[in-house]
């Protein structure tokens, strides 16, 4: 998943939404001196990864992309589905996406000083795009995947795979209508197993 259903997922707790967004750019053992929840987040982050990468509905779903897109399934599915959540945020949060997206970049934006530097690069993109919201445009999907094949190290497909993802949006739809419940499901348990720690932060609004 990427970041706007990692911080959807992170519940309304305020670090454990910015441990979801440092996901990616957080490598090893996170900094112990971060806060506990910031950790937890990170490692929220991490869980949510591991069970999609490993669900039937996700594996189907990867099945059904041609080579050599294939290779590449983690990264498009990934982002494709956020471009499903997206577009269709309010249904799954009960929030008006523009305004959560918003909520989003603001959280960044208090936090620099403790991004990493990944992340910090990350946020000004953010900002000149308005994402995550912008990830309900296919014009910024393309966008996107244009950027990240430009920031693989080989030479790749995934600046071209929109139409093919597009092809494919009746049934990928289906496994993420499938898969999405499950995954909030995953997420609510994890955190209510794993965040006993210091009281929360205030959430996005």
């Amino acid at each position: 998943m990427n970041n706007l259903a990692h911080t959807l997922l992170a519940g309304d707790d305020e670090l454990l939404q910015l441990g979801g967004l440092m996901g990616d750019f957080v490598h090893g053992q996170p900094d112990p001196a971060m806060p506990e929840r910031l950790i937890a987040g990170i490692r929220l982050h991490r869980a949510i990864d591991v069970y999609t990468d490993s669900h039937p509905e996700v594996a189907a779903a990867r099945a059904l992309l041609p080579p050599p897109y294939r290779r590449y399934a983690g990264i498009l599915l990934d982002m494709w589905f956020d471009h499903l959540l997206a577009r269709d945020f309010e249904r799954w949060s009960g929030r008006g996406l523009e305004p959560y997206s918003a909520g989003v970049r603001d959280l960044l934006r208090r936090h620099e000083s403790s991004l990493p530097a990944g992340l910090q690069r990350f946020r000004l993109y953010m900002e000149a795009h308005a994402l995550p919201a912008g990830y309900a445009r296919r014009e910024e999907m393309a966008a996107a995947l244009e950027g990240i094949s430009h920031r693989l190290s080989r030479a790749n497909p995934v600046g071209q795979a929109l139409p093919v993802l597009a092809e494919l949006s009746v049934p990928l739809h289906g496994h993420f209508e499938a898969f999405f419940p499950q995954l909030q499901g995953f997420a609510s348990e994890w955190i209510e197993a794993n965040t006993s720690l210091s009281p929360p932060g205030r959430g996005l609004g």
